[in-house]
């Protein structure tokens, strides 16, 4: 989810058939044009410049620069961003995935104070917060997740908080962790469908993930639960379809789909662009599955109009975990 300088190549380390996957591109072959939809704005603007100054000089991360999201642009100028916290190095080598892989400092128990005081002072009214993967340090990771939710609420009361949390290895102590917390919407992206799971995911389990998601509910029977995932990278539609299904039927409220977007040579290929009419048919076919919200399109990301994205599922919702 940084420079592609900093990259480790996705093929390190990991067995044959992700080396198959991963290639890296001829020299010398040009790359195919761009669709118009995919295009966003570059990022600009006096309020760019001031988050990213802040984030600077609380020394924070942000998801959006990490990962190259395309969104940049539009979501900084409205004041609307996603920290990263637990550092800037993941544990986990997915190929997808352009944050920075390697072993990571040890957890900073000060951060989320530092988080909270960038949402205050930036006067957000929904925040969104996520983290790389700390499989060496889970109840650690989960602490600092709920730390980071009282944070916010003590400084910057009334604002919301979305968590967008790794799996955790599926300890339930961490998992508990964090739903007890009382985020306002508990992410946990899938991001691809069972088949691809060794070349997309590295380390990740799909039941695991899905039973993540039917645990924090469980846990914390009023808040949302969301998760999102990628298209392109070779799936097949019936293969999207039950991965919906699957998520329906464990309770899960919101959903995002969104297209992948190489971040380099050195991850996995794309297999293909959906147009437009695609995502809005895929929207479609999973909003009748019983979702309370869909977002889905070629720029949609995981905290793409999250604000929204919650306010669309009730007032249940917009109230829950905050208050006077």
């Amino acid at each position: 989810m940084s420079e592609s300088s900093s990259v480790v190549p996705a093929s390190a380390g990991v067995d044959q058939a992700v080396t198959e996957l991963v290639q890296i591109s001829p020299l010398g072959l040009a790359a195919a044009p761009k669709p118009e939809w995919l295009k966003a704005r570059v990022p600009a603007g006096e309020n760019y410049k001031k988050l990213q100054q802040l984030a600077e000089s609380l020394h924070l991360n942000t998801v959006c620069e990490s990962a190259q999201c395309p969104n940049i642009g539009e979501c900084w100028h409205h004041k609307t961003a996603t920290f990263m916290m637990l550092g800037n190095l993941c544990t986990r080598r997915c190929g997808f995935c352009a944050v920075p892989k390697g072993r990571p400092e040890p957890i900073d128990f000060d951060e989320p104070r530092r988080v909270a005081e960038a949402v205050a002072k930036l006067g957000l009214e929904f925040a969104v917060i996520t983290s790389v993967n700390r499989d060496d340090d889970l109840i650690g990771g989960a602490r600092a997740f709920a730390m980071v939710i009282e944070e916010v609420r003590r400084q910057a009361p009334g604002c919301r908080v979305e968590v967008l949390i790794p799996d955790f290895q599926g300890n339930r102590e961490a998992i508990r962790i964090v739903a007890e917390a009382r985020p306002a919407v508990l992410n946990h992206n899938m991001e691809s469908v069972p088949r691809l799971y060794r070349v997309v995911r590295s380390g990740a389990r799909y039941e695991r993930s899905l039973e993540l998601l039917r645990y924090a509910k469980e846990v914390s029977p009023e808040g949302l639960t969301k998760s999102g995932v990628m298209v392109g990278l070779g799936e097949e539609t019936v293969e999207l379809l039950e991965v919906f299904r699957d998520l329906a039927a464990h309770g899960c409220d919101i959903l995002t789909i969104g297209q992948y977007m190489r971040p380099s040579r050195d991850h996995l290929p794309m297999a293909r662009h959906y147009t437009p009419a695609e995502f809005a048919e895929l929207k479609t076919q999973a909003l009748a599955m019983g979702f309370k919200h869909v977002e889905s399109g070629p720029l949609v990301r995981s905290s793409y109009h999250a604000h929204e994205q919650t306010d669309s599922a009730g007032p249940v919702a917009r109230a829950y975990g905050f208050g006077a």
